[in-house]
């Protein structure tokens, strides 16, 4: 490797590490800022269904603060993503042709959209099905139910969280299409491998029953099917595109 080719590599990981440390700044400000918020979010989901009623107990003095900072993520998630996402643009951008920089910033905004759609489904959804299945199956043993508050939120934030965090691959499968990192043939010869951990997703973040299983897993195929298909599209519109640059240059 000579110098010019090590000397770029290194500017590469300089850059790269410049925006990798900008996303974190901007979580740390996204985690100060939910703290602010972690008290409205937590009232209102304790005043709706499935929680409304629910008596919720501190099993230890760290859990009123242990609530607050998985509220905090929560809610930093949402604008580190879309600014992630950003950040990766810019990082690419100057290797991308002037259309493939404007196509390709257009992205940015659904990745907003998508966790949102991604948080909506996994509490309306998969949440209350997951939660009314413990319940029966604690009321079928006779037990008395003891919700400690740090209990209750990490069941329901690790099916938030993944779910919603999934909800994302439309929109970087459609990004790293559009820059030639993937393409649909590469995607149909991984989709055995992707129904695998998908399903094993499905199966991770639900109870043990095939039709709570079947309700989160199917739609996360659904989703990988379309990612595909939005991949087709993109890539359709990539190849057009390079052949009417190619035309236009034959012509010069």
């Amino acid at each position: 490797m000579d110098a010019h080719k090590l000397m770029s590599m290194m500017e590469h990981i300089g850059e790269l590490r410049k925006r990798l440390i900008t996303i974190m700044i901007v979580l740390m400000v996204g985690l100060v800022a939910g703290l602010f918020l972690a008290e409205p979010a937590y009232d209102y989901l304790m005043s709706v269904e499935p929680a409304d009623g629910l008596q919720l107990h501190a099993l230890s003095l760290w859990d009123g603060i242990g609530m607050y900072m998985k509220f905090a993520l929560v809610i930093a998630l949402i604008p580190v993503l879309p600014f992630a996402f950003y950040q990766l643009w810019a990082f690419v951008k100057p290797g991308l042709a002037a259309r493939e920089q404007v196509a390709t910033l257009k992205y940015v905004p659904f990745a907003l959209l998508m966790f949102l759609a991604g948080l909506a489904f996994s509490y309306f959804v998969v949440f209350p099905l997951a939660f009314q299945f413990t319940r029966e199956v604690t009321a079928r043993l006779g037990l008395e139910e003891t919700f400690g508050v740090i209990q209750y939120f990490s069941f329901m934030f690790n099916i938030l969280i993944p779910i919603s965090l999934l909800f994302e691959l439309p929109i970087l499968i459609m990004f790293l299409t559009r820059i030639g990192i993937l393409n649909p043939m590469r995607l149909r010869k991984m989709r055995r491998l992707a129904y695998f951990l998908l399903v094993f997703i499905g199966v991770l973040v639900t109870p043990p029953d095939f039709v709570s299983d079947l309700l989160v897993a199917l739609p996360l195929i659904l989703l990988y099917e379309f990612s595909v298909y939005l991949s087709v599209t993109v890539y359709r519109k990539r190849l057009a595109e390079r052949a009417a640059l190619e035309e236009e240059l034959g012509g010069v």
